[in-house]
């Protein structure tokens, strides 16, 4: 399909509508308030939900597609991108031509179209992801080293998405009819990082075993017993993440040595303030000079597999390496909820991450 500019692809009507959402203010809320609203989904609740989502939703929508149309960089005219924006004109779109929500029957309506926009996002990331490598091949090698808009643009883009995602999952999740316990919506509110940690870490594993043919051990310290309220598919998200970067870089380092990988050590600390939980290895570590990158969009020490597969339909193989957004998307999960992400490294011997939770939840949304 040929890109076209937004004039041509849609109506004057639609593009001034979208600007004139765009400047509207954004409403964040806590992930206290999602789990105390949700933990009562009555019919009136969801009918205030879905009222909310149906105001709210265009608004954050409108300025992520306002913001593809004007990227620095010839950005804005790849076609990954032109493509990444009209799913986002036409869900806007779909928001918009959407009545007023007045009773149980139109929210269900409601529940049902957000649910296919959501589907309709899921490959935005490799999507993104390839748009930015289009325009790599176009540019000078001398402007790739400072590319901090792109960057910027990118951390609000992907923060933005976890919001719009979170909120519309959390509002399909409450219709489910017999939830998990101690389950409100993608909330668990009793939820055990060790537990998290430890099916996050196998995951990782195996996909460790898969890849090289073995894997280092991982062992896992702290207090089984305590749980606090979080997401468990946001935590599951960076913990794999982390421990998956951990293993390639042991893994890589110990592959022709006779010497037995060192184990990978998970710590989880619950303070009063933050759930930390550390993931240390002795893989070898990251120059210093290396670290600034690493949270960047627009480097990868991996092939990128996109490359490999053009076809974006085979995006979702996990491999060890992934398109190098693995760190800076698992920063923006930590942060979405008041946690953050560092990384530590020594040289020579090894890097320990640390992933910080908000404990408290009631930190709003980073609206961006």
């Amino acid at each position: 399909m040929a890109a076209k500019k937004l004039s041509e692809t849609f109506s004057k009507a639609v593009i001034d509508e979208v600007h004139k959402w765009g400047l509207m203010k954004q409403n964040g809320v806590s992930l206290r308030y999602m789990m105390e609203f949700g933990s009562k989904p009555t019919e009136r609740n969801l009918l205030l939900s879905s009222q909310f989502l149906h105001k709210e939703l265009p608004i954050r929508i409108a300025r992520r597609a306002i913001e593809l149309e004007s990227l620095p960089y010839g950005l804005s005219s790849k076609p990954a991108v032109l493509q990444v924006r009209d799913w986002y004109v036409d869900s806007f779109r779909d928001l918009r031509a959407f009545p007023e929500i007045k009773d149980t029957k139109d929210e269900l309506a409601f529940t049902q179209m957000i649910k296919m926009i959501k589907v309709r996002h899921n490959n935005v990331v490799p999507t993104m992801a390839l748009g930015v490598q289009q325009m790599k091949k176009d540019l000078s090698p001398k402007i790739l080293q400072p590319v901090d808009e792109i960057h910027q643009f990118l951390d609000r883009f992907y923060m933005s998405r976890i919001g719009i995602r979170m909120l519309i999952g959390q509002h399909v999740a409450l219709h489910d009819p017999n939830p998990a316990p101690d389950c409100v919506g993608y909330i668990h509110t009793k939820m055990s990082p060790m537990e998290v940690a430890r099916n996050a870490s196998e995951d990782a594993r195996c996909i460790c075993m898969r890849e090289y043919g073995s894997a280092p051990n991982i062992d896992i310290y702290g207090d089984p017993n305590f749980t606090f309220p979080y997401v468990p598919t946001h935590l599951h998200l960076m913990v794999f993440e982390l421990v998956k970067n951990s293993l390639r870089a042991v893994q890589e380092r110990f592959m022709d040595s006779d010497k037995m990988a060192p184990p990978v050590r998970i710590i989880v600390a619950d303070g009063l303030e933050d759930v930390t939980i550390k993931i240390s290895d002795e893989g070898g570590g990251i120059p210093r000079s290396g670290l600034p990158k690493i949270f960047t969009y627009l480097y990868s020490t991996a092939k990128n597999p996109l490359d490999e597969y053009s076809d974006l339909g085979s995006s979702d193989a996990v491999t060890m390496a992934g398109y190098g957004y693995g760190l800076p998307i698992s920063r923006l999960y930590a942060r979405y909820f008041g946690g953050d992400l560092q990384i530590i490294s020594m040289e020579g011997y090894g890097t320990d991450a640390y992933l910080h939770l908000s404990r408290l939840g009631d930190s709003q949304e980073p609206l961006p």
